[in-house]
């Protein structure tokens, strides 16, 4: 017997690890996805018995999910395009498709998740879901409390204001923040604005996942236990679509 659920064809076309549903959106706008030999729509709805092909090539069926956790080190980009010099995708060489969840700056370094699982992505980068995203930060003078106390209440930049955070000094020059959200380069973009420059930055942790033992350029696949915890954490998150790149949203730095 066919399977009669019908599925939003950006969402079976993700489902299956190709990309995410906005990337689908976008072979589909092309007129490069066809379902029983026709051109697709945006929103058509198709069955699991129906033809789709993605430039004339059939989609492979949903794989295994994957969710891994690596040390970026500095010098390594988070985008999936091959042809750039030193991309995340080759620096780990895993054998399956994968792709980053959200992004660290070439000059940061630290924990980073990728995964297959286009359905994820915005729902651990959404600010409006609060998923904790916790950063070590060196800046090149000694810190104040006023600088402390900024930081934590909001700074405007990129036309906001940041939301409130939790920042703590650890030594004269070193901080650590707390953040639930992700603007674009944010942390050193807050720095700056009050008049210092960040030296080194590197996230450890990222919800309940932490950078721990990893050295730099090392990576590890998500234990059972961290994946429950996450589909827990994750079960009540808002969504948005996301490229392949997990980029609509920006991630921090």
């Amino acid at each position: 017997m066919t399977d009669p659920t019908l599925y939003r064809l950006n969402k079976f076309i993700s489902d299956t690890g190709f990309c995410s549903r906005r990337a689908a959106d976008h072979y589909i706008e092309q007129g490069l996805v066809t379902v029983n030999g026709q051109i697709a729509a945006v929103g058509l709805k198709v069955s699991a018995s129906d033809e789709v092909l993605v430039e004339g090539k059939p989609l492979k069926e949903k794989p295994a999910r994957i969710y891994l956790a690596y040390h970026k080190p500095v010098g390594i980009t988070c985008t999936t395009e091959r042809h750039v010099k030193g991309n995340i995708i080759d620096a780990i060489g895993y054998p399956e498709r994968i792709f980053p969840i959200g992004r660290l700056d070439k000059p940061s370094e630290g924990l980073i998740f990728l995964t297959n699982d286009g359905d994820i992505v915005n729902k651990v980068l959404r600010a409006g879901n609060a998923h904790e995203k916790e950063y070590s930060v060196t800046v090149n003078k000694p810190i104040t409390a006023n600088f402390i106390n900024k930081m934590a209440s909001g700074v405007p930049i990129l036309d906001t204001v940041t939301l409130p955070c939790i920042v703590t000094q650890v030594s004269k020059n070193t901080f650590k923040i707390i953040l639930t959200q992700g603007l674009n380069r944010q942390i050193r973009r807050m720095a700056e604005f009050l008049g210092y420059e960040v030296v080194k930055l590197k996230r450890t942790r990222i919800m309940h996942v932490r950078l721990a033992e990893l050295r730099a350029g090392q990576w590890r696949l998500l234990d059972k236990y961290e994946i429950t915890q996450m589909e827990q954490l994750l079960a009540h998150s808002s969504k948005t679509t996301a490229d392949c790149n997990g980029a609509e949203q920006d991630d921090e730095e």
